[in-house]
C-alpha cells in the first residue's frame, strides 16, 4: 500500500481522539460537593445566578470565587472570610445567621472551591 492511503485512516483516526479528549466529563462531585451544591442551588442561586428577587443591583456571580485572592467586596478570599460574609450579611446581603450547620457551611464552601461546575 501507498503511504497517501493511510492519510485517511489517520485523519479520521486524530479526529476521534480529539472528539473523546473534549468529551471528557468533569470529576463527579463529592458526597459534601453535592450537598453544598443542593444548598447553594435552595439558598443562594436565587439571587446570585437567577436575580429572580428582581434586585436592581445584581449580587456577585460566585463562580470561581476561590480562584482569585479577594471577593469582589474586595475582602480576602478565605474560608473564613466567605464564611463570616454567608452568616453575616453585607450590604443587600441578609444575614444567614442560624440557618446553616457547621456541617452545611462546610460543604458550601467545599463546593464553591470547585469553581462551581
Amino acid at each position: 500500500m501507498r503511504p497517501f492511503q493511510f492519510r485517511p485512516l489517520v485523519i479520521v483516526f486524530l479526529g476521534l481522539a480529539f472528539i473523546t479528549i473534549g468529551c471528557r466529563s468533569k470529576s463527579a462531585l463529592t458526597a459534601e460537593q453535592a450537598e453544598g451544591k443542593h444548598l447553594y442551588d435552595v439558598r443562594c442561586a436565587h439571587c446570585h445566578e437567577d436575580n429572580d428577587e428582581g434586585l436592581k443591583k445584581v449580587p456577585p456571580n460566585l463562580h470561581g470565587i476561590f480562584d482569585h485572592s479577594t471577593l469582589p467586596s474586595g475582602l480576602p478570599a478565605t474560608d473564613q472570610i466567605v464564611e463570616r460574609e454567608v452568616l453575616s450579611g453585607r450590604g443587600m446581603m441578609p444575614p444567614f445567621e442560624g440557618r446553616f450547620t457547621d456541617q452545611q457551611m462546610a460543604a458550601l464552601l467545599a463546593y464553591l472551591h470547585t469553581g462551581m461546575r
